[in-house]
């Protein structure tokens, strides 16, 4: 099921993320940063966000979010982003994904965007398979960003909604 986040879901939200960051990126970030990773910061931080109005979707499997996606207008004008957009690892190859990329494009087209942009890491072929297959594709433009004490390059990738 896709429902719309609500701030008293930030503690799983968290949770989410957290985990998903630690599978998806170790031997990319260094562990100690990945290991300090701290869910009640990052709770915190989703209740503000959502107490704020942004737009988080969940998916939830037997009552559980094990998936979310954030979406937002760009700062590009015209534009829609994908803010971000997690599976809890046991949940990964479900279709949680695609039916929530699928469910925050229509909110972007609704909102009355035509296109979409998010930035993913080079690396991160996993992800970047995902969107290919999904109708993304790569766009112009990279940017290069530190996290956790390393130099990453992200690439942009588009798609016409």
């Amino acid at each position: 099921m896709i429902r719309p986040a609500a701030t008293e879901d930030s503690d799983r939200l968290a949770q989410v993320h957290v985990t998903s960051w630690q599978h998806t990126y170790r031997g990319i970030f260094p562990d100690r940063f990945l290991d300090a990773l701290d869910i009640d910061r990052r709770a915190r931080f989703f209740a503000e966000r959502i107490g704020s109005g942004a737009r988080v979707l969940v998916a939830e499997s037997d009552g559980e979010i094990v998936a979310f996606c954030w979406s937002a207008p760009s700062s590009e004008e015209g534009w829609g982003e994908i803010l971000s957009i997690y599976a809890h690892p046991d949940h990964w190859g479900r279709g949680h994904g695609r039916a929530l990329l699928k469910a925050a494009e229509a909110d972007l087209r609704e909102e009355g965007f035509h296109r979409a942009l998010l930035w993913v890491l080079d690396t991160n072929t996993r992800a970047r398979k995902f969107y290919e297959r999904h109708g993304w594709s790569p766009g112009s433009g990279m940017k290069l960003e530190e996290i956790g004490g390393v130099q990453i390059t992200e690439v942009r990738y588009e798609k016409e909604l």
